[in-house]
């Protein structure tokens, strides 16, 4: 058995029918794995300014 979605509400259910609005499930795929992170920088640079707006509070 596998946890499957709906694309219509995005519901997670493990039946094959949505319960919520009778869609079709389909098994979720996951997201395209790369090793060079196109965002990283920008991850990192959000991590830091949090950080530092913490420590001057």
């Amino acid at each position: 058995m596998r946890m499957k979605k709906c694309p219509k509400c995005g519901t997670y259910t493990l039946k094959d029918i949505c319960p919520k609005c009778g869609e079709k499930t389909a098994i979720p795929k996951p997201p395209k794995f790369s090793l060079e992170d196109r965002w990283g920088k920008y991850r990192r640079m959000l991590k830091r300014a949090l950080k530092n707006k913490n420590k001057a509070e």
